[in-house]
């Protein structure tokens, strides 16, 4: 129970690493905000039911200011305050920069990098208030570390967050918070089916032999969350099975 009546917000939520987070929250004792654009999290609430702990759902797109202070103010009218945010919702479609038109590069920059703003923006008068926050953001090795083709906006808004993160955390160390990221590799979910070949890759090609788990990235989002990360902050905690060194 080593997130016992924290109150967590974990964006994108509704399936993948963002559900698998939740989940993990739940059974470290965590009070959980399910965030989907998509009626999935209404299923993800009812899994954390199950297992006897707190979880309300909250349908609101992150690019939108205005959707995410209502998640913000239902959040508080509920639990009362917000300790953990976890900012894991994200596009990634594959597009050459050729193809590429400015609707698809707003839309890619709006949810994963501006989203991740709006979240940060509106948690941050509960924790300050409070003097205690853990903000978690799920980037990639692509674009913090390595480089692919076709993905030009992803890897530009996993970019941008990872430096939003090392200033967050300057900034708001003081009031007790830490604002720390997890660079993911290749992760078997249902959104990372356009990468096949590259999961499939992960058995031969990667170090420890294996594309990544989601409960691989949930591990680490509790150990950043609970007290045992409390002296880490402004940090990118790589868990990609080895990719970025091979």
């Amino acid at each position: 129970m080593r997130l016992k009546d924290n109150v967590a917000i974990v964006t994108g939520s509704g399936q993948g690493i963002g559900r698998e987070i939740a989940l993990a929250y739940a059974r470290e004792g965590a009070k959980l905000v399910v965030n989907s654009r998509s009626e999935k999290a209404y299923d993800v609430v009812r899994e954390v039911q199950v297992m006897g702990a707190e979880a309300i759902a909250i349908r609101a797109d992150v690019s939108s200011r205005q959707e995410v202070e209502g998640m913000a103010e239902e959040t508080l009218a509920r639990f009362g305050r917000i300790d953990i945010l976890v900012n894991n919702a994200s596009i990634y479609p594959v597009t050459s920069l050729l193809e590429m038109e400015d609707a698809e590069w707003d839309s890619v920059l709006g949810i994963n990098l501006k989203g991740v703003f709006n979240c940060i923006k509106v948690v941050l008068p509960s924790m300050v208030e409070h003097r205690y926050g853990k903000i978690i953001n799920i980037v990639s090795v692509l674009g913090t570390i390595l480089g692919i083709a076709n993905q030009a906006h992803y890897l530009a808004s996993k970019a941008g967050v990872l430096g939003l993160t090392k200033a967050a955390a300057v900034e708001l160390g003081p009031h007790g918070i830490n604002v720390n990221a997890i660079a993911v590799g290749a992760v078997e979910t249902p959104g990372m089916q356009f990468a096949k070949d590259l999961l499939a890759k992960g058995k031969s090609w990667f170090p420890l032999r294996r594309a990544g788990l989601p409960a691989d990235i949930a591990e680490c989002a509790v150990f950043l969350a609970s007290d045992e990360g409390s002296y880490i902050t402004g940090h990118s905690l790589v868990v990609d099975g080895g990719w970025s060194i091979v």
